[in-house]
């Protein structure tokens, strides 16, 4: 068969199965499999496919429509600008995370030209950031690559994430920049003789556990449950943090937190109750209410 048949076929294929966007998804298997640009295959819509070609295309078409994330059949994805390995055992990282990594850099750029208020004048050099729950580590990655100057720590409490995290801050050159550091609880980060950051930055699990089972199957089945489960109302971890963080953030450091859609409210008066001030809840490009960014009063 031919690029264009190809393409067709399958798309029909996973169409029939949900899968959203076929078109696209099999233009990237394919692009994926003849290793070249997607773009490309515009080019050669007439190029037949040998044996081995669609042998393997057509396995990583059926488990695409057994629901199985692109990423994972791809093994990576674009974070940022930058392509990070992703496996089963780190959850993929939503486009709305970018907003969260584009704050963190904002502020701590601001830091290394001494310019703006929240940056201060003593400059990013010798700065910390905490990233809670790092998963895929594609926020320390990020900033590590763009601020040279700080220094990261990323916290997980899966040895495989923090794995995979090495992994990605090593394939993006950034590794002498980041600690991984494996612990439960912040109480871990004591144990381990860490002293306070500059900036605290989390995305962490939000989904509440009952409605785990409603997600796409793409993320039910396939992102790993303690990456998505936020215990029963979905806020324990902005209760953890909301309580804990504050003692490891030099005075007037932010805290920078991704929130689920709808609740922006809830977290807000979370912080609130203990001792926080809410800088600003930021959108993200679809209307949700997505960033908090907090500092402590005391």
């Amino acid at each position: 068969m031919t690029v264009l048949e190809v393409i067709q076929r399958s798309s029909e294929f996973l169409a029939r199965k949900g899968v959203d966007s076929p078109r696209l998804q099999i233009e990237l298997l394919l692009a994926h499999v003849l290793q070249m640009p997607r773009m490309r295959l515009y080019l050669s819509f007439d190029r037949p496919l040998a044996d081995r070609e669609l042998e393997t295309l057509r396995a990583l078409v059926k488990r695409r429509a057994g629901r199985e994330p692109l990423q994972h059949l791809v093994g990576s994805t674009n974070f940022c600008g930058f392509e990070i390995t992703v496996t089963r055992d780190v959850l993929i990282p939503r486009p709305e995370t970018e907003l969260l990594a584009e704050r963190a850099v904002e502020f701590l750029s601001g830091a290394e030209s001494g310019s703006g208020a929240e940056g201060g004048a003593a400059g990013a050099v010798g700065r910390r950031v905490l990233d809670f729950g790092t998963g895929s580590g594609c926020l320390a990655l990020v900033i590590a690559a763009r601020c040279p100057a700080v220094s990261v720590c990323a916290f997980d409490r899966s040895a495989e994430a923090l794995a995979v995290a090495r992994q990605n801050a090593i394939r993006c050159a950034v590794e002498d920049r980041i600690q991984f550091q494996r612990g439960d609880h912040l109480k871990s980060l004591l144990a381990a003789g860490e002293s306070r950051f500059d900036l605290i930055v989390s995305n962490p699990p939000y989904i509440p556990s009952g409605e785990i089972g409603a997600l796409q199957p793409e993320v039910r089945d396939f992102d790993p449950r303690e990456a998505l489960d936020g215990g029963a109302d979905g806020l324990d971890f902005y209760r953890m943090l909301a309580e804990g963080a504050g003692a490891w953030l030099r005075p007037l450091a932010p805290l920078m937190v991704e929130l689920g859609a709808g609740q922006a409210g809830r977290v807000t008066e979370l912080f609130q109750q203990s001792g926080w001030r809410i800088d600003r809840v930021e959108k993200d490009y679809g209307g949700h209410e997505r960033i908090l960014i907090a500092r402590r009063l005391d």
